[in-house]
């Protein structure tokens, strides 16, 4: 590709996954460079890829001589950075207000179901796959709960979490909905995060960002 911009991820990863909603939504070409994180117990914890991100997890954005680590940072640079779609919105209130959803989707619900989180638990605590998803469960559906009250009884939410184009809150909000989706959990307590997500997918940005759509995703 003619791109110097490389994103270092893996297919199901929710972090890589925001990271690649919000290249397609500003439309910037880039290479995929795989992460395999459970193949021979993980290709992020191989020298190479230590030497990338010594915290040993991705996604990992590299823009020619830079290198930029942590999903919520790497789309604010993106956004610095690069002309076209805006990923927060145009006044202060509404950009706190995006970066609010994203943070308490990113830092305070996906952490808790994180892969390195889930292998803690089974291989120090020893607990069984069936508590470990209840774990899961759990975590997705407080958060959710406290989300879903801040969308629908706000009249900033309009077709996306603020307003009526798409900003880094939904880029967080979709792979955490496909999270959610993947341990089972209710949903029905949580109809606009439900709708925003269904009008979300209905767009390419999104769809073609999707785990089952990455060239690394398990072929059925």
């Amino acid at each position: 590709m003619d791109s110097t911009i490389k994103l270092y991820s893996y297919w199901r990863s929710s972090a890589s996954y925001r990271v690649r909603i919000a290249l397609n939504l500003k439309q910037l070409k880039h290479e995929i460079v795989a992460v395999n994180l459970v193949k021979d117990g993980g290709e992020h914890r191989l020298a190479e890829f230590h030497h990338l991100n010594p915290q040993e997890r991705v996604p990992v954005l590299i823009d020619g001589g830079r290198i930029v680590r942590q999903s919520l940072a790497i789309i604010e640079y993106l956004e610095e950075v690069y002309d076209g779609n805006h990923l927060l919105p145009g006044t202060a209130r509404e950009r706190a207000r995006a970066r609010g959803l994203a943070h308490l989707i990113a830092t305070d619900i996906s952490p808790m179901g994180n892969l390195s989180v889930l292998q803690y638990l089974e291989q120090e605590d020893n607990m069984p796959q069936i508590e470990r998803e209840r774990w899961v469960r759990t975590w997705i559906s407080r958060g959710f709960t406290a989300l879903e009250e801040m969308l629908a009884d706000n009249p900033s939410t309009g077709e996306f979490c603020e307003g009526d184009l798409p900003s880094i809150a939904d880029c967080c909000l979709i792979p955490q909905v496909y999270n959610a989706q993947r341990f089972e959990v209710d949903l029905t307590p949580f109809p606009t995060i439900q709708r925003i997500n269904a009008h979300c997918l209905g767009l390419p940005a999104f769809d073609l960002a999707r785990p089952e759509k990455q060239a690394d995703a398990p072929q059925a």
